[in-house]
């Protein structure tokens, strides 16, 4: 039972990345807004409605690895001994994730270079993220044991969304020897330090 969900599964995961291989080259080639999800779906060789059961919005195709993202840090952050300070246990499962993302370095300079010309796919992944801040404020509030009037949990959240974003943007923009998970652990350094120093 379990290998036929496990076979099952594979086959959906592969689905959804041919989907979304298929739509980035349309999206490439014709441009975000010219392209219809019908041409995603002749494209890929599924029905449109079919689309509709692996992606919301045509937007979510480019960011589609957003929930994965999330669900790896938090599973870091539970892997991190329970007296570890939180922003180094924060700093630890954001450079985890980091790593992730530098072996698919062509794949997310690709995304980026459509979310930063596609202001509906910019405002679809802001409230992606937001989504993170909340989740992994509430996640950082039970690990720390915070009442409920406490905004540091909000604010740690915030601030290592902040990290990992200008961290990649600045790694997609500006190649250098640098790796990825390496200015992801500086800018927790600079930040834990304090940037006016």
């Amino acid at each position: 039972m379990s290998e036929t969900i496990g076979l099952r599964e594979r086959k959906k995961r592969d689905r959804r990345r041919q989907i979304e291989d298929v739509a980035v080259e349309l999206f490439e080639q014709q441009g975000f807004d010219a392209t219809t999800i019908e041409q995603i779906a002749a494209a890929a060789e599924i029905a449109p409605r079919t689309f509709f059961s692996y992606f919301e919005t045509k937007d979510d195709v480019v960011i589609a690895d957003y929930a994965d993202r999330l669900g790896r840090i938090l599973e870091e952050l539970d892997q991190r001994p329970a007296d570890e300070p939180t922003w180094r246990a924060l700093r630890a499962a954001f450079a985890a994730v980091a790593s992730d993302y530098a072996t698919e370095v062509d794949r997310l300079a690709r995304r980026f270079g459509i979310m930063a010309t596609t202001p509906s796919v910019q405002a679809r992944s802001l409230q992606l993220q937001a989504g993170w801040e909340h989740t992994l404020a509430a996640h950082l509030a039970t690990r720390m044991g915070a009442a409920a009037s406490d905004p540091t949990p909000r604010l740690l959240a915030a601030t290592a969304v902040a990290v990992m974003r200008a961290s990649l943007q600045h790694w997609l923009t500006a190649p250098q020897a640098v790796e990825l998970p390496t200015l992801v652990q500086d800018a927790f350094d600079r930040l834990g330090a304090g940037l006016a120093r």
